[in-house]
């Protein structure tokens, strides 16, 4: 009679806590478990929503003039972005944008980057330093394009991103990958835009997701990822299988007391 419960109950918990491909696997599109799909074929094809980051206040700015100037009539000299710097030291080489969306230069004063993408910034820069530098070359890079990550991930924490266009997906893969109980259907974005924070929930179980607004990461992003229902009972599985048994056999030891 032990035995049956036990096995009763083993078999339910399994059940219960089974987590299949269809909750696991990025991307689906009703052929996640055929077996027959056609190979070396295109089968879809998706038109990506197009992204330029645009620049916002409190962004850092890595920005890099050179030219045939000589040193001494270079004004821009103290602001070179130099190469090879830590994430730490470049904190100290770059151009913060203050919160009217502008960064400071010497001579020329204040100069407007915010709402452009990082070429557009680029470009306008080039347009000024022309004005003051001889065969100038300017360069503009996004210092502090960070993404956090938090919940059922492999790597809690802030990832800075290489460039201002990554999609979530490959942001994922930064971080290891989510964990097997991780709820990739119901992802929670926080986003903050202007002087607003937004809130977005995310399938990421469907390929669909391709087509979404929020394909593309944005600087600052909050990715929280729940659990599924299973965790509790995979999690805690062994603990409560062994409170169980030694409550049963506790109750089976009185009844079978009793009976004497």
């Amino acid at each position: 009679m032990t035995r049956i419960l036990l096995l009763l109950f083993s078999v339910l918990v399994g059940l219960s806590s089974c987590v299949t491909n269809k909750k696991v696997v990025f991307l689906q599109k009703d052929d996640v478990n055929e077996k027959d799909l056609v190979k070396d074929s295109i089968l879809r094809e998706y038109n990506l929503p197009s992204f330029d980051y645009k620049i916002q206040p409190n962004d850092l700015l890595g920005v890099r003039f050179q030219s045939l100037t000589p040193d001494e009539y270079d004004f821009f000299g103290n602001t070179r972005m130099q190469g090879n710097l830590t994430s730490g030291a470049s904190l100290m080489f770059g151009e913060l944008v203050d919160d009217n969306g502008e960064i400071t230069y010497p001579v020329i004063g204040r100069v407007r980057v915010e709402g452009m993408t990082i070429f557009e910034a680029q470009d306008m820069l080039q347009q000024i330093a022309e004005q003051y530098l001889e065969s100038p070359v300017v360069k503009v890079r996004l210092l502090n394009y960070r993404i956090t990550f938090l919940g059922e991930v492999n790597g809690e924490g802030i990832v800075t991103l290489p460039n201002n266009r990554v999609n979530l997906m490959e942001a994922i893969g930064h971080i290891g990958g989510f964990t097997e109980l991780a709820d990739r259907k119901n992802v929670k974005l926080i986003r903050q835009t202007g002087g607003k924070t937004e809130v977005i929930y995310l399938d990421l179980l469907d390929e669909d997701f391709m087509n979404s607004p929020y394909y593309y990461v944005h600087q600052n992003d909050i990715v929280v990822v729940p659990p599924l229902r299973q965790r509790p009972f995979r999690r805690y599985f062994g603990q409560n299988i062994s409170l169980f048994v030694s409550s049963l056999s506790l109750l089976l030891l009185v009844y079978n007391l009793a009976r004497e």
